[in-house]
């Protein structure tokens, strides 16, 4: 009966297990099934199916000999078992009181046994009788034994002789082991071994028809394994010339070697060319054990070996002998069910005799800047390419070069060391024939010491500073890294001090490759920290370095090359070098966590480096060169594996990879950190690029951080030690959960989309969200949680890839596109929930960081419903958001991070109509875009913004969230101003912005990461609120006095009562700074930086009189330092005046106002009370304080003068209409100008038309002091009355004074100079009354008397005359609009850079001819009232009336200009 599937195997096994066995078994009966126990059914199954390698026709030729054919087994030789006194446990090894034909016969009985389970009829096996008193006389005893055996088959009544097929095994071993001689050698041996057992071949081949014969040699098996067996070859005439090589490699290609040279001779040999008749070498090569392990101790794994050898064709039996009990037995396949002879096996013999192999695989590089640094860099983040001196290199056998230069097919010769040829330290020749990286470096210093040359080990001369060593795991690197700086010490060559050195560290395909056979000892901490000892080392004692620490390869594709049958290589050998590799089955467990330990040890290196450690030294790095990480295995042009890139055991490089290699880790050396290629294609043409001229240094973690990822120098990343109760003493170690709310840029609409694919926008790129994506890592990809995984790698809830806030990646950021401030109630409940839900979050012990942003969608619809989009509705959805978080969310900090400002989205946007969705602006954010500009629609906006901005403000510092301890919300301001960044023409920098303009894209979305973190770690009242999005902006780390995170406890900050004092500063968003690149001649290219000189002329409203409050006994007080147009006091940024803005262009301006005292009044001339007669004298005077004024260059300093005047003209027409006609006026202020035409080169004049006076009529709800003094009166606004004829008579010339005043511009006297320019700026001609919450005038533009500007009103009036100044003639606005903002200020634009003049505003000439502009919201105010005198006779008007009902009348002698 046939063996059961499933039982048959340990039944063997236990047979052979429990001492001496008779082969008593006759056909049909299996001995072994009384062994069996139910355990060997599941442990223990036989996977062959006989019915699918079985034959019902007998096979004419060996070549198809099938299982089921043979009949009978055999065997020859000695089996013998080790002696008793031998050095293993003698109560593991019960069988070796066997005798040797006992232990031979256990081993056929197993094969035979095997061959049973496909031919039940298979006759017992039978092991020949020999001398065995003389066991070892070879050749001599095997004739004995084969004469013994025929014998006994003729005499085997079962036995078929002439026409059964028949195993027969012949055992034999080598005494002089020529399986460790070199390859020549080997070949001798072989040749003598088989001439020995020619004549038992022959008598076989001659006397045995239908035979199948294995030649077996177990000479490695034996020495191992301390097995004795009974047929040695000696050949003593010549002994192995044994190299002393004892590496793991030359083991492994000496075995091959040895298989290779026998396979060989039997496959030319004549008992391979026959039909009946095949001899076949079945090698061994012996799987040494791992630690503590027993080796090889009994027949039935040298039985079952030699059945899956005889499974496997010719030159692939690539298995090794293991004595695992576990080892799969094999199966003949469908496609090949014969046992393989070197005729079915497509055995084609290797050519023994190589070509030269020529080394061509250079390059060239032609790079302009091939020199060194001036001087000597003491820095290595300053290290230029030609700086470097010396050049050196640790690691293993692809450092060492093994292989690099062998010629195809010399396997042998892999044991070569070709150093010179080495892709990171060699020599060899020079860049037009061997790429390496000296050769590339000795382009730019031909005089480079250290690199290795030629053939030999770490040891040779040759080898220099190439310190590898073939075979090295990372626990070598610390002893090589001490024998290359004490080579580098005692070189007399090397300037070990001075001298520049370049060092390259590679390791880790050997730790990988054993990895399975030692988890513990190959773990990623062990790996890591080997590296870490060999840098330590280098970092301690060597001056002047440059580390480039080369990621371990991504090992996994060399299964590629092994399992691709076509392609030809030494399999045996491949297994062998990297067996945790290559034997394990694609989807086993074992090869998954190999590919696992692979990336940690790739992480590993990262993570070792990225955190500062040896960037303490101004002369030393340590840089990651990423370029293996991912490896595709190269292919040829039919798809198959290119074994060309390898050398000839195709496992090493050959010198095309080595070339490669080079390539690959020069371009790594120049790419910023961050931005370096981490796969290399070895398909690729080899591309050897040049330094950046602008940056030609080597790229360190200091010197290269930018584009999308960042580094984080933060040396203290440890957590509190213990967790904190407190959110005011959270740690950004502490941190274990990150959240994130809010609308379409946190859900990260089109961060990650291509410049020109605008339908892409709508896709949700989370991963790369600035405050909650996880894509990549910190070095790739700037976000807030890859920045908070460099303190706590367990980080959770962060999102990756795209997808809506409901998919499973979303993880916690659960903002939705488009999304106001009405929903984020929604949000808040949905992510409280999701936290809640989550088993990897310990909800009420987890700290949480929850980043909230909202309010850019409602801006967006605002004016489709001013009730629903409210200030106040803003607060209350924010207020009752933020409420549920702090209810129910245990340990949370929450940042709140305001919005993008509109004006930021309408400068981009309406900006570049060639690049942006015009047609789409209504669509994508209609309240934003569509206005026009200085439309009320656009100052709503602007008033809406700010309200909303102070509605957050308000809400946090109310103190609402601060009422727990494990609770707080954070105001972080650094969204609150913008500077956009500028390219060299001109132009926005778009990369910053997806395809639509609006939203970031990930170059904007890394700022913001890096502004949020630098913000969480500033202290309430030091935050800093502006991002420049062109700055390089650096992670900054936690103090070691504040640690924490901060909060208003923590920084000791205390909120105020009320909104603090505001200033009436500007921001200045400006980006084209510059002044010309020569001085300009014609007033028509004035830019704003050219200017020099500033001026101003005009009354009471020039000097600034009551710009501040007095104290109530005193006069009002003149603060020209304050004024509109000539005040020069603080900065931009807390005082908005002309010479202020001009001051951001020219730092050096002369001529402004200072404080109040007359002798600081500088070139501000004006006087109280002045009228258009007095225009003349102060012309003269400033001429004359000009000239006088040494530090002014009165013929070649642009001046800019700013006339304003008529006010006090208007007050006192009324008294002599001829004196104070608008004629009159005209021709005083043309005086003026004509002085100054006459006497000042290089000047622009502005001229102010004068404010519009009329149609007084305004409730303004309050009441002001009226009775303060002043020089003069306002007779005529005193005799006008409502509807009067005298109000009509105003109005009509208030009208002709401006309508005198605009023809200035175009008056051809002025037009005659190249260097003079007189432009009226219209802004006062209609105005825009402020009024206050309660729709009555702000009173907070107007000073005490209520007729003078206050501070904030002479802002508001040089934000206007600077926007008119920026306007082109015929286009300027008429109107000003008195709603407060910081961005208000224009900015000269890249086409037009200039002030406009007439002629550079010749473009608008037709317009201009119309006349002014008037905005159509405009017209209304306009008839509705005036500015100033306008407002203050208002107020006065209406006291006036009130008082007549109550009180007799009063003189109003107090209203002078």
């Amino acid at each position: 009966m046939g063996l059961q599937p499933r039982i048959f195997l340990l039944g063997l096994l236990l047979l052979l297990g429990q001492g001496p066995t008779q082969a008593t078994t006759s056909p049909g009966e299996n001995t072994l099934e009384k062994q069996l126990s139910p355990e060997a059914l599941r442990n223990f199954p036989f996977p062959c199916n006989p019915k699918k390698s079985g034959s019902s026709v007998p096979p004419k030729s060996v070549h198809s000999l099938r299982p089921s054919d043979i009949k009978f087994v055999a065997a020859m030789g000695y089996v013998e078992p080790p002696p008793a006194s031998g050095t293993v446990d003698l109560e593991k090894q019960n069988w070796t009181d066997r005798r040797p034909q006992q232990a031979c016969m256990e081993v056929v009985t197993v094969l035979s046994d095997i061959i049973r389970y496909f031919n039940p009829s298979v006759l017992r096996p039978l092991c020949a009788p020999g001398k065995t008193v003389v066991a070892h006389a070879g050749a001599q005893d095997l004739q004995v034994q084969a004469e013994g055996l025929v014998r006994s088959m003729k005499e085997n009544q079962q036995l078929d002789f002439q026409n059964d097929w028949k195993l027969i095994n012949v055992f034999f071993s080598n005494t002089s082991q020529g399986h460790l001689c070199p390859f020549a050698q080997q070949h001798r041996h072989a040749v003598g071994s088989l001439h020995m057992l020619a004549g038992v071949l022959d008598y076989l081949d001659q006397e045995v028809p239908k035979a199948f014969v294995n030649l077996v040699d177990l000479s490695e098996v034996l020495l191992v394994s301390h097995w004795h067996q009974g047929t040695h070859l000696s050949l003593a005439d010549e002994p192995c010339r044994y190299s002393g090589e004892t590496s793991k490699l030359s083991e492994i290609v000496t075995q091959w070697s040895h298989q290779e040279s026998w396979e060989q001779l039997l496959a030319s040999s004549k008992y391979n060319k026959q039909e009946s008749f095949a001899v076949v070498f079945q090698p061994f090569s012996y799987k040494t054990p791992a630690l503590g392990d027993q080796p090889l101790q009994d027949p039935r794994t040298l039985a079952l070996n030699l059945w899956n050898s005889m499974m496997e064709p010719a030159r692939q039996k690539d298995e090794p002998l293991s004595a695992e009990d576990g080892s799969p037995v094999k199966c003949p396949s469908q496609e090949n069910p014969y046992l393989f002879t070197y005729k079915n096996s497509n055995y084609l013999p290797r050519l023994l005799k190589f070509e030269e192999l020529e080394v061509t695989e250079g390059v060239e590089i032609r790079c302009p800047d091939k020199d060194p640094s001036n001087m000597i860099p003491t820095s290595v983040h300053r290290l230029k390419l030609a700086d470097i001196k010396v050049i050196a290199a640790l690691g293993d056998s692809l450092t060492a070069g093994n292989g690099a230069g062998s010629k195809p097919g010399d396997i042998l010769d892999v044991l070569t060391q070709y150093r010179g040829l080495s892709w990171s330290i060699g020599g060899d020749h020079n860049l037009s024939s061997v790429t390496t990286l000296p050769n590339i470096l000795r382009e730019f210093n031909p005089n480079l010491k250290g690199f290795s040359t030629g053939t030999g080990k770490e040891n040779s001369a040759g080898a220099f500073l190439n310190q590898a060593v073939a075979g090295a795991r990372a626990e070598d690197l610390p002893v090589q890294a001490r024998r290359l700086v004490d080579l580098m010490k005692n070189d007399t060559k090397i300037n070990f001090q001075e001298d520049w050195k370049l060092i390259t560290l590679f390791i880790g395909g050997n730790d990988l490759c054993d990895f399975c056979d030692d988890p513990a000892h190959f773990s990623p901490h062990n790996f890591t920290n080997n590296i870490r000892k060999a840098l330590d080392i280098l970092h301690a004692e060597v001056p002047r370095a440059f580390v480039n620490l080369v990621k371990v390869l991504e090992i996994i594709n060399l299964r590629e090359l092994y399992q691709e049958k076509r392609v030809n290589c030494p399999r045996l050998i491949l297994r062998n070098l990297c067996p945790c590799v290559l034997k394990f089955d694609d989807n086993s467990t074992e090869l998954a966590s190999l590919v696992e330990v692979n990336k940690k040890y790739q992480e590993g290196t990262h993570q070792l480096v990225e955190n500062g450690r040896y960037d303490t030294r101004e002369d030393f790095t340590v840089v990651v060169q990423p370029f293996f990480e991912k490896v595709d295995m190269p292919k040829t042009s039919e798809g198959l594996p290119d074994n060309s890139f390898f050398a000839p055991d195709c496992f090493h490089f050959s010198s095309k990879a080595h070339a490669h290699a080079a390539s690959g880790l020069w371009n790594n050396m120049l790419e910023p950190v961050g931005q370096k290629t981490t796969q290399h294609n070895f398909e690729y043409k080899m591309n050897i690029t040049c330094p950046n001229q602008f940056w030609p240094f080597l790229s360190t973690y200091k010197n290269s951080v930018q584009g999308h990822g960042s580094e984080l120098l933060c040396r203290d990343r440890a957590p509190s030690a213990s967790p904190p109760t407190s959110v005011h003493t959270l740690r950004p170690a502490d941190l274990q959960v990150v959240a994130a709310l809010g609308d379409s840029l946190t859900a990260g609409n089109g961060i990650g989309s291509k410049p020109d694919d605008l339908s892409d926008v709508t896709t949700q790129y989370r991963g790369l969200s600035y405050s909650s994506g996880g894509d990549g890592s910190l070095e790739t990809v700037t976000t807030l949680p890859n920045i908070l995984r460099k303190f706590n790698r367990n980080l959770r809830g962060y999102a990756v890839g795209t997808g809506n806030a409901s998919d499973a990646n979303a993880f916690f950021n659960q903002a939705v596109p488009g999304a106001k401030t009405e929903e984020l109630m929604s949000q808040v409940q949905t992510l409280v929930q999701r936290m809640k839900d989550d088993h990897r979050v310990n909800f009420h012990e987890d700290w949480k960081i929850i980043t909230v942003l909202i309010g850019g969608s409602d801006l967006c619809d605002y004016c489709t419903d001013l009730n629903r989009y409210s200030a106040a509705r803003f607060f209350d959805h924010l207020r009752n958001a933020l409420d549920i978080l702090h209810r129910e969310v245990p340990r949370a900090l929450v940042n709140l991070v305001d919005f993008m400002s509109p004006s930021v989205m309408r400068r981009v946007f309406l900006g570049n109509p060639d690049k942006c969705p015009m047609q789409q602006a209504s669509t994508l954010c209609h309240c934003v875009l569509t206005p026009w500009e200085s439309s009320q629609d656009l100052a709503r906006l602007e008033a809406i913004t700010q309200a909303y901005q102070s509605s957050m403000r308000e809400l946090v510092e109310s103190g609402r969230y601060d009422t727990r301890e494990d609770f707080s919300v954070v105001l972080q301001p650094f969204f609150s101003n913008i500077r956009l960044p500028v390219l060299e023409d001109g132009h926005l920098d778009m990369s910053f912005f997806a395809p639509d303009c609006i939203h970031p894209s990930q170059k904007f979305h890394s700022q913001l990461s890096r502004a949020l973190w630098v913000n969480m770690l500033e202290p309430l009242g030091g935050k800093t609120d502006t991002l420049d999005l062109a700055a390089n902006i650096s992670l900054s780390c936690p103090s070691q006095d504040e640690p924490f995170l901060r909060t208003p406890r923590n920084s000791n900050y205390t909120y105020p009562d009320k909104p603090a004092v505001e200033n009436w500063g500007s921001d200045f968003l400006c980006t084209e700074w510059n002044p010309s690149n020569s001085i300009p001649t014609s007033v028509h290219e004035l830019r704003p930086g050219d200017i020099k000189v500033v001026a101003a002329m005009g009354d009471s409203l020039t000097t600034a009189l009551g710009a501040r409050p007095s104290n109530s006994s005193d006069l009002p007080m003149s603060w020209r330092g304050l004024s509109w147009s000539i005040g020069g006091d603080g900065i931009l940024d807390t005082h908005t005046t002309l010479p202020n803005i001009l001051k951001k262009f020219n730092p050096h301006i002369l001529g402004f106002s200072t404080g109040t005292l007359e002798e600081t009044a500088g070139l501000n001339v004006a006087i109280e009370g002045a009228r258009a007669r007095d225009m003349p004298t102060q012309a003269w005077d400033l001429v004359k304080r000009m000239k006088n004024n040494p530090k002014i260059d009165l013929e070649n300093d642009w001046k800019l003068i700013t006339l304003f005047i008529g006010s006090n003209d208007m007050c006192h027409y009324c008294e002599n209409q001829e004196t104070h006609s608008a004629g009159e006026y005209i021709r005083h202020i043309q005086q003026a100008l004509d002085i100054l035409y006459e006497e000042l080169p290089r000047a622009f004049i502005n001229v102010v038309e004068v404010m519009e006076l009329a149609s007084l009529h305004q409730d303004q709800g309050g009441k002001c002091n009226l009775l303060l003094a002043a020089q003069n009166n306002c007779t005529c606004l005193t005799r006008s009355q409502e509807n009067s004829l005298e109000m009509q008579e105003l109005k009509k010339m208030n009208w002709n004074f401006q309508s005198g005043i605009s023809r200035f511009s175009y008056w051809h006297q002025y037009l005659q100079r190249e260097d003079f320019a007189v432009v009226v700026q219209p802004f006062f001609q209609n105005t825009l009354v402020p009024l206050n919450s309660r729709g009555g005038a702000d009173l907070t533009f107007f000073s005490e008397d209520c007729f003078h500007f206050s501070e904030r009103g002479h802002a508001e009036m040089a934000i206007a005359l600077w926007n008119n100044m920026l306007e082109p003639v015929g286009r300027k606005t008429t109107s000003n609009n008195f709603t407060h903002s910081r961005t208000k200020l224009k900015c000269p634009s890249p086409e037009s850079p200039y002030l406009h003049t007439l002629r550079n505003s010749q473009l608008l000439q037709d317009q201009s001819e119309a006349g002014p502009i008037v905005l159509s919201w405009a017209v209304p105010v306009a008839a509705g009232g005036g500015l100033a005198l306008g407002v203050g006779a208002v107020m006065a008007w209406r006291a006036i009336r009130g008082r007549r009902r109550e009180n007799p009348p009063m003189n109003l002698n107090t209203m002078s200009f």
